[in-house]
C-alpha cells in the first residue's frame, strides 16, 4: 500500500473504527445458551417449585443532543446492546451540519443539502426520538425534565449538546447584534443571512473576519471559510478585498492555506495575527465597524464575528462544566463532576483533543461502548481515537490534517506521535484535486455513519 493510500486509509478508518469494539468489549446482544445435568441413576427427590423470575427491566439511556456526538451514540448504543432502551432528546426536526456550510458560502452546497432527519434511528435502530428541549437534570434523581414538562428517568444520561458563545467577549457583540452581524457558526439561519450579505456586498467592498480564542468547534474552520468566501468574491465580485483579524498567532495548516491564498486569490486576502493589532475587542454594529486592542478601527461592508466559544448551556446550568468546558474521565467521557452522566463531543473536554464532527462520531462509539459494557459488567474498552480535518480551498483544491489519539501511561489522552499528518505542502495540483475529492467523501460517509 503506498504512503498516501495507507495515509487515507486510516482517515476513513476513523468513521467507523468503533464498530471493531463489539469484539472486544461483548457489547453486542447474542443469545444464551443454558445447560443441564441430568441423573442418571437414583431417582431424583421431588423438586421443590421454582422460585418465580423476576425480568430485568431494561437500562435506560438519556441523550441530550442529537448532533454528531449524540445521534452517533444513540444508533450505537443499539448497535451493541438492543435491549438498551436508547430516548434522544433533540429540539430541532432536521440538523444541518456544520461540516459542509462553507461549502454553501462557496456556492456548492445548498442549505437543504446539509439537513439531516432522524428516520432511521427511529425506523432502523429503535432509538426514541424526541423533539423537544431538556430544561433541566436531577442528578440525584436520575432524571431530566423537558420543556413540555416531561420528566424522563435514565440509569445513564449523555450530555451532548454542542457549544453556545460567551456573547460580549467583544463588547457590544451580544445575540442580539449577531442578527446584523453574523457569525454563522451553528449552520442554519446564521449562514443564510452571511450569504444574503455577500450577494448584497457591492464589487469592491470588504468583507472582515474576527476569528475567536482557543479552544473553538471546527468545522466550520476560519481559513476554510476565508478560502470560500474568496472563492465567491473571486467569481462573482473579483474587486473586492478580505481582512482577517486573529486573536491567536497562528492557525492550523497556516503554510497550506497561505500558499494557496497566494495561488488562487492573489492580493485579495490581508491576515493580520495577534501580534500586528488582530485582537477585536469592540464593535459598533450600526457603522460596521471593528476596533482592535490598540484602538485600530476597520470599517467593513460585511463583517462575519466568529465569537469566543464554551459548552452548551444545558451543560454549564448543570454543573457539568468547569472553566466553560465539561472534564471528562478519558476513557469513558463521564463526567469527573457529576456521577452517571457521559459528556461528549464540542462541550467536553479531554485533553488535546479537537472539536471537530469527526471526533464527535468517534467519541460517540467510544461512550456507546463503554456505556453498553458497563451495563453487561464487561470490561470497558481503552480508547483509541482519530481525527480527519479536510478543507476546501477552491472547488477542486483541498488539504487535511490527520491524527491519531490513545491513553497514555497516566491514562489521559494523547497524540500518539508518528500516526496522522498534513498534506504534502508541494504536493502536485492533481493531489489537491483527489482532497477536494476525499473531503466530499468523508462528509457523505461520516453523515451516513452518524444518521444512517
Amino acid at each position: 500500500m503506498s504512503d498516501i493510500s495507507r495515509r487515507h486509509f486510516v482517515k476513513l478508518l476513523g468513521a467507523s473504527g468503533a464498530t471493531s469494539l463489539l469484539s472486544l468489549t461483548g457489547c453486542a446482544s447474542q443469545p444464551t445458551q443454558s445447560t443441564s445435568t441430568t441423573a442418571a441413576t437414583t431417582p431424583a427427590a421431588t423438586p421443590s417449585p421454582a422460585p418465580a423470575v423476576v425480568p430485568r427491566a431494561a437500562p435506560k439511556v438519556v441523550i441530550i443532543g442529537g448532533g454528531f456526538g449524540g445521534a452517533t451514540c444513540a444508533k450505537y448504543l443499539r448497535v451493541y446492546d438492543s435491549s438498551i432502551e436508547v430516548t434522544l432528546i433533540e429540539p430541532n426536526a432536521t440538523y444541518t451540519t456544520c461540516p459542509g456550510s462553507n461549502w454553501v458560502i462557496g456556492g456548492m452546497r445548498k442549505m437543504e443539502d446539509l439537513a439531516q432527519n432522524y428516520n432511521a434511528l427511529r425506523s432502523k435502530h429503535g432509538v426514541n426520538v424526541v423533539q423537544d428541549r431538556v430544561t433541566s437534570i436531577n442528578a440525584d434523581k436520575r432524571t431530566v425534565t423537558l420543556s413540555g414538562g416531561r420528566v424522563l428517568p435514565y440509569d445513564k444520561l449523555v450530555v451532548s449538546p454542542g457549544i453556545d458563545f460567551r456573547w460580549n467577549a467583544i463588547e457590544g457583540y451580544d445575540e442580539a447584534a449577531s442578527q446584523l452581524i453574523p457569525h454563522a457558526w451553528k449552520a442554519g439561519a446564521q449562514t443564510t443571512l452571511l450569504i444574503k450579505q455577500l450577494q448584497a456586498m457591492p464589487d469592491g467592498g470588504k468583507f472582515i473576519m474576527s476569528t475567536p480564542p482557543m479552544p473553538f468547534r471546527c468545522p466550520p474552520g476560519p481559513p476554510e471559510r476565508v478560502s470560500m468566501v474568496a472563492h465567491y468574491l473571486k467569481t462573482n465580485k473579483p474587486r473586492s478585498k478580505i481582512l482577517v483579524l486573529d486573536s491567536k498567532e497562528n492557525f492550523s495548516k497556516q503554510d497550506l492555506f497561505v500558499d494557496a491564498w497566494n495561488q488562487l486569490y492573489p492580493g485579495m486576502i490581508e491576515y493580520v495575527p495577534l501580534s500586528r493589532d488582530g485582537k477585536v475587542v469592540r464593535l459598533d454594529p450600526k457603522t460596521r465597524t471593528l476596533y482592535t486592542e490598540q484602538g485600530t478601527a476597520h470599517k467593513g461592508d460585511v463583517i462575519n464575528i466568529v465569537p469566543a466559544q464554551r459548552a452548551g448551556d444545558i451543560a454549564i446550568a448543570s454543573g457539568l462544566a468547569k472553566d466553560g468546558w465539561c472534564p471528562v474521565d478519558h476513557q469513558t467521557f463521564e463526567s469527573t463532576m457529576v456521577p452517571n452522566v457521559h459528556v461528549i463531543g464540542d462541550s467536553s473536554s479531554a485533553g488535546p483533543i479537537p472539536k471537530s464532527g469527526h471526533m464527535a462520531n468517534n467519541i460517540g462509539k467510544m461512550a456507546a461502548a463503554s456505556i453498553a459494557s458497563a451495563f453487561r459488567g464487561g470490561k470497558r474498552p481503552p480508547s483509541s481515537l482519530v481525527n480527519t480535518c479536510y478543507s476546501l480551498v477552491a472547488p477542486d483544491y483541498g488539504i487535511s490534517i490527520a491524527a491519531v489519539y490513545r491513553l497514555d501511561e497516566k491514562g489521559q489522552i494523547a497524540g500518539v506521535k508518528g500516526a496522522g499528518g498534513v498534506s504534502p505542502k508541494d504536493a502536485a495540483s492533481v493531489f489537491r484535486v483527489q482532497e477536494a475529492r476525499f473531503a466530499q467523501g468523508w462528509w457523505s460517509s461520516i453523515v451516513d455513519d452518524t444518521f444512517a
